[in-house]
């Protein structure tokens, strides 16, 4: 098929309609999970506009936080021709060629006892091999090159306060310009798992900003909601890119935010189980971190039912798309178990998720709940895949409508 889009750089939603907004949560070796939806939504999209078709083609902003963080890079770093470095495809097949290596587990009741007297003292793991990998694929690439607007939040420990970097705050704050490669090593810096990141960056005028940053899982583990905020900021700031809107107009925003699932119910802790955890308790339990598990899926699930009643309040809630997987059990739900069955399970959740339907939060109960009339996630992202294909070529005629008047 011939590509009806010409693939350079996103036109800007002043000459469109909407503006258009990814999200994928963090999650660990589970980011599998939102890459087999990436991989379904970006074939579609190659359906309608050519084999070429890459998801940074479409989307105005891509947040992503730790492995959401990872895949983000992913998605809109350029490679050496200007095009992404990965199609979406190619992520699943990443995490199952270098996950052992990222989370490298040493068997047997000896390894066991040994991997967890180390979490004590130290890191779970060093992170050699997941920076080396990082480095090697991002090399130089600055936040400011990537082919879309790029929103990875992480938390600097020692201001105690998140360090959002933003495509869009690149001008404002060059400190803020830094490798991409930094970004995802701090980004993906779990507490407990990987060690803490610090760099320098040099702002272009001789001023050095120090880092000393973790996981922006702590604070943002679902990153959609900074996303919004980021455009609502360009908005205020009146950008020439978007067009005049109202602050939280969701008529004219597109979400599509994807989780990287959670326990089944009945596999999360009670509070009898919980009363008599300590320090220890709270850190370990079996492949679990608890207290990380609790910041980080009440971060995202706080996120989703705001944006969820935003919305819905606004008569929108076809504009926001949330694709979760609750019923994880066993090592389905751990962030770090590496094996190659739970990395083929975690592929195999992802299809079945994409069958599964469509859900919506309930406002009373704040229960997810299969959407009315909503389909399977399947329907819902082949109809959000022709709404971003239409809105590319609107953007892409009024262009060569005003380029034309122009000489």
């Amino acid at each position: 098929m011939t590509s009806l889009l010409s693939f350079n750089k996103i036109q800007p939603p002043a000459l469109g309609k909407l503006v258009t907004i990814l999200s994928i949560d963090g999650g660990g070796i589970r980011g599998i999970i939102p890459a087999t939806i990436l991989d379904f939504l970006e074939s579609e999209l190659q359906k309608l506009d050519g084999k070429d078709a890459r998801i940074a083609d479409y989307f105005d902003i891509v947040a992503g936080t730790s492995t959401g963080g990872l895949v983000t890079a992913m998605l809109t770093a350029p490679d050496a021709n200007n095009r992404p470095l990965y199609a979406a495809k190619d992520i699943v097949p990443f995490y199952q060629k270098h996950g052992s290596y990222i989370f490298p587990k040493k068997g047997g009741i000896i390894g066991s006892v040994e991997n967890t007297l180390v979490q004590v003292g130290n890191p779970k793991y060093d992170g050699k091999y997941l920076h080396k990998l990082i480095r090697d694929n991002l090399g130089k690439t600055r936040l400011h090159d990537t082919l879309t607007n790029v929103v990875i939040p992480t938390f600097d420990i020692k201001n105690l306060q998140p360090t959002i970097f933003s495509s869009f705050e690149t001008k404002n704050s060059p400190a803020l310009d830094a490798l991409l490669s930094d970004i995802c090593i701090s980004t993906s810096a779990a507490p407990t798992y990987f060690p803490a990141h610090y760099f320098t960056n040099d702002d272009g005028s001789g001023n050095i900003s120090e880092f000393n940053l973790i996981d922006g899982g702590v604070a943002a583990n679902n990153p959609a909601l900074i996303a919004v905020g980021e455009i609502m900021k360009q908005v205020y700031r009146k950008d020439p890119n978007l067009f005049p809107m109202k602050p939280m107009d969701c008529s004219k925003l597109l979400v599509v935010s994807l989780s990287t699932g959670s326990a089944k119910q009945e596999q999360k802790y009670t509070a009898e189980m919980a009363a008599s955890w300590g320090l220890f308790g709270w850190l370990i339990q079996g492949h679990s971190t608890p207290i990380l598990e609790v910041f980080t899926q009440a971060s995202k699930d706080m996120v989703d039912y705001f944006l969820s009643i935003v919305f819905q309040a606004r008569h929108s809630e076809e504009n926001y798309l949330r694709i979760e997987d609750d019923s994880l059990v066993g090592p389905n739900a751990s962030v770090d178990v590496s094996t190659k069955q739970n990395l083929d399970e975690l592929a195999q959740i992802g299809q079945k998720l994409l069958k599964g339907s469509s859900s919506r939060v309930d406002l009373l109960t704040g229960v997810s709940v299969p959407a009315v009339d909503g389909g399977t996630n399947e329907d819902a992202l082949i109809k959000f895949a022709k709404i971003l294909s239409d809105e590319q070529k609107l953007r892409r005629s009024n262009a060569a409508t005003q380029n034309n008047s122009d000489t």
